[in-house]
């Protein structure tokens, strides 16, 4: 590593409950197929998967999200990131997700509440743990307006017997953030943002910094591409403010997301080694206030 290569630690921390991790993290979708991700799409490479997942940690990135549902045909992220990384550094923190489930053909189910401990079992197998370090609760759109208790409670109670540190919830509503503080400490929300966000993901963001809740966007840079990842296309500002700092798009979009507060963490995902340098790189890139209010302008509407 030479001395102008930019790590995660240029991004500054943030704690996960008592875990600290660098702001800029990592992303385990991607790694088990090209293309659209939870389509038919072409199993990855499992050596370059297992490159780039050693050369995070060597850039710095000690902040891991994944599924045990982040699977194709041939590949799954968290055997990838057991066979990459395990026995795990000291400092490496891995945050699952549960809720959703997906059967060997690819088909999605919803587990119910009792169904939770055999997830959080399935991930700790896949990574070899005997506990999971963060655990976030994912909420299916369907029931965005629902009650999570009954599910929030059986993931509390597998924290109480040992097998999860902290809980994190994602997809969520501030109604649903409320719900769960009530249940056991959350110490994360995972929901979708970036620039061009509505005015009610805005709003979570404030008031998960103003609790000491580490706000994760996902799709920061995908944004409105989603699973099938980011367009070829984008906003002129957006472009503009690119060119003016000699960086892609993709960088902008990460940097304006960190930049929107300290608690604001962010787990960008690729199986490119490339492209996971730049990643790691825009953790560096500090935007000017005019630069962050141009981009603030941004409705999802005129993307």
């Amino acid at each position: 590593m030479t001395a102008k290569t930019i790590t995660a630690a240029a991004a500054g921390s943030f704690e996960l409950g008592d875990l600290p991790v660098n702001r800029i993290g990592f992303g385990a979708m991607r790694l088990a197929q090209h293309g659209t991700v939870f389509g038919n799409s072409v199993p990855s490479d499992r050596g370059q998967a297992i490159i780039v997942l050693r050369r995070a940690v060597e850039l710095g990135v000690n902040h891991i999200d994944t599924a045990a549902f982040y699977f194709s045909a041939l590949r799954s992220a968290n055997e990838l990131i057991n066979r990459a990384l395990a026995p795990y550094p000291d400092d490496l923190v891995i945050v699952t997700k549960v809720g959703p489930g997906r059967d060997p053909s690819g088909e999605w189910l919803w587990a119910r509440p009792e169904q939770l401990r055999g997830q959080v079992e399935e991930n700790l197998r896949q990574l070899g743990r005997d506990h999971l370090d963060v655990v976030n609760l994912r909420i299916p759109r369907s029931q965005a307006t629902g009650s999570i208790a009954e599910h929030f409670g059986a993931l509390a109670d597998l924290r109480d017997a040992g097998l999860i540190r902290h809980l994190g919830i994602s997809n969520v509503t501030p109604a649903h953030l409320a719900e769960a503080q009530a249940i056991a400490p959350v110490v994360c929300v995972q929901n979708a943002y970036g620039i061009g966000a509505r005015p009610e993901d805005h709003e979570l963001l404030r008031i998960c910094g103003e609790q000491g809740v580490a706000f994760v966007p996902f799709f920061a840079i995908a944004g409105a591409g989603r699973e099938a990842g980011a367009s070829v296309t984008d906003s002129e500002e957006v472009f503009a403010v690119a060119r003016a700092h000699g960086v892609t798009a993709a960088q902008v979009r990460l940097a304006w997301t960190l930049q929107r507060g300290s608690h604001v963490l962010a787990i960008p995902g690729t199986g490119n080694p490339d492209h996971l340098t730049d990643n790691v790189a825009a953790g560096a890139l500090r935007l000017s206030p005019d630069e962050m209010t141009r981009l603030d302008s941004l409705q999802k509407s005129g993307e």
